[in-house]
């Protein structure tokens, strides 16, 4: 997972950028030419982003950017890599080092060995047990 300082986010004002508020149903915005998708945490308790980021991910099979803005803690990432997010844009007091260890002390599921998630649907040692 891509991790930026909020001070380098650059809004959806781009060509190829949607932003999807986090109340919007997924499948009622067309793609069509969109590279990447940000979806956003208005409050560290809010996740319905998750919803949209698996169902963009799986059901809609989008595979461009996503990108989760807002209230994002460093405590959330591995959830929101889990969940099909690409980048996330850390709130402005979250340390961006820090935010790299913890997602360096779960290895194993960015990697999809042990769980499957929204982008790897089998877990790893399943895929070697039918191989």
């Amino acid at each position: 997972m891509k991790l930026l300082p909020f001070a380098e986010h650059h809004g959806a004002d781009q060509a190829g950028v949607l932003t999807l508020a986090n109340d919007s149903d997924p499948f009622e915005v067309s793609l069509d030419g969109i590279t990447r998708i940000d979806l956003h945490f208005p409050k560290f308790t809010d996740g319905r982003a998750y919803s949209q980021a698996f169902l963009l991910r799986r059901r809609r099979e989008f595979k461009g950017e996503i990108r989760a803005t807002g209230d994002v803690l460093v405590d959330q990432l591995a959830q929101m890599e889990r969940s099909g997010f690409d980048t996330a844009v850390l709130r402005a007091d979250q340390d961006l080092g820090v935010a790299q260890r913890v997602l360096a002390s779960y290895p194993g599921y960015s990697a999809g060995k042990y769980q499957g998630d929204a982008v790897d649907v089998q877990p790893h040692f399943k895929e070697a047990a039918t191989a």
